[in-house]
């Protein structure tokens, strides 16, 4: 069956593309606009029987939510037969926050749990396109951007991150196959530009679908297509891999799955999104523990009520409280996260002292990243970054 067209917004005030998510989001009713499938019980119980491993914290919370092709990838590795992943990054700030370590922290469960290789695609020729921003500065900031993903702990023998920039001639005859395959019209329809956008924006959308089919990686997978890919990434970014799933079997390529998560919040509510160009909005990976203190009592939305009587009465708002719904993405102890939930919403903790619950989360899980992003130097970001041959691939044609 064909992958649904591009979703229009289910309300007005409500806008979910690569670029822009904001609104009221209905999750259900995006799955139902987008054509994708919900990620059941039945289907997590699959996936722990074929993989042998318990589903992520995520996956058994609804964090990771919706999929395409979920289950061919489990008989696909049931079978024994080889895979890889593929996620990506747009380098646009110095410094990753923390929602940006969501999709590197989840597909780094991903590559322990499925033991294969991964390709991560830097993105620096889209930052190019669509900031302002010089095109080495882009080039700059994906290395840097590197160094914050290896820190996540990424296995350097199953591992090929990449430049778009640098390694755009090894993917190009992919490119350019998408790009014959997709009208401009189609383009235009699915991703909202207009006559007054660059012609590389109109272009750049096979240069981010090249990576789903394995020929794209010669030096990985030889001349094999008939090596599936799964994507992990947040539900703004399928309408890219809509297309590429439209146009893969008219090329002779395999669709690539996909697992999509929801929106990690901004400080400051639930119905926005974190930006690397607004620091109060964000917990960045370079804060000090005073910085991530003084930005959660500060700046994150409280479900509280406005006197200590009435939250003692009627409890906090745990749908609203981003204290409680960023400990639901960091606080991997479920019986922790149970009891702070009734404490709060019971009103006999206050929200004070739910933010001091989140900071005290916070702060070791940066403190932790930062030692690690310390210890990638630059030779370790080119060892990573040179095209090599990857454990767990078969480049058998």
């Amino acid at each position: 069956m064909a992958d649904a067209p591009a979703a229009e917004p289910a309300e007005e005030d409500v806008i979910v593309d690569p670029w822009t998510v904001s609104g009221n989001i209905n999750y259900d009713k995006l799955i139902e606009q987008f054509g994708s499938q919900p990620l059941t019980p039945a289907l997590i119980e699959k996936f722990e029987r074929v993989t042998g491993r318990t589903a992520h914290t995520w996956i058994r919370r609804g964090i990771f939510f919706s999929h395409r092709d979920l289950d061919a990838i489990l008989d696909n590795h049931a079978a024994g037969k080889p895979m890889y992943l593929y996620t990506g990054r747009g380098p646009s700030s110095e410094s990753l926050h923390l929602g940006h370590l969501i999709p590197f922290h989840f597909t780094k469960y991903l590559q322990d749990v499925f033991r294969c290789p991964l390709v991560i695609q830097m993105t620096d020729d889209e930052k190019f396109l669509w900031k302002d921003l010089q095109l080495d500065e882009c080039h700059r900031l994906a290395a840097e951007n590197a160094k914050d993903i290896i820190a996540c702990g990424f296995d350097i023998t199953r591992t090929f991150i990449f430049s778009d920039l640098d390694y755009i001639g090894s993917m190009y005859p992919n490119i350019v196959r998408i790009q014959k395959a997709v009208t401009y019209n189609q383009v235009r329809g699915i991703f909202g530009f207009d006559d007054s956008c660059n012609i590389g924006k109109h272009a750049f959308p096979a240069v981010q679908a090249a990576p789903s089919f394995p020929s794209s990686f010669p030096h990985i997978f030889g001349t094999r297509v008939d090596i599936p890919c799964l994507i992990p990434c947040a539900i703004d970014q399928d309408p890219y891999f809509r297309m590429t799933r439209d146009v893969a079997p008219r090329l002779g390529f395999l669709k690539p799955a996909l697992l999509h998560s929801k929106f990690f919040p901004a400080l400051q509510g639930a119905t926005s999104k974190m930006s690397a160009s607004d620091e109060s909005s964000a917990i960045f990976c370079t804060d000090s523990q005073k910085q991530i203190r003084d930005k959660v009592n500060r700046y994150a939305y409280s479900g509280g009520r406005e006197t200590v009587e009435e939250h003692r009465e009627k409890g906090g708002d745990l749908a609203t409280d981003i204290s409680y719904q960023w400990l639901r993405f960091f606080l991997h102890d479920d019986a922790e996260l149970a009891r702070i939930g009734d404490e709060y919403s019971s009103g006999r903790m206050l929200s004070g002292e739910i933010k001091a619950e989140l900071v005290k989360c916070l702060v070791p899980l940066v403190a932790q990243h930062q030692q690690a992003r310390a210890l990638v130097t630059d030779d370790v970001v080119k060892t990573f970054m040179t095209p090599r041959p990857l454990v767990g691939a078969s480049a058998e044609s």
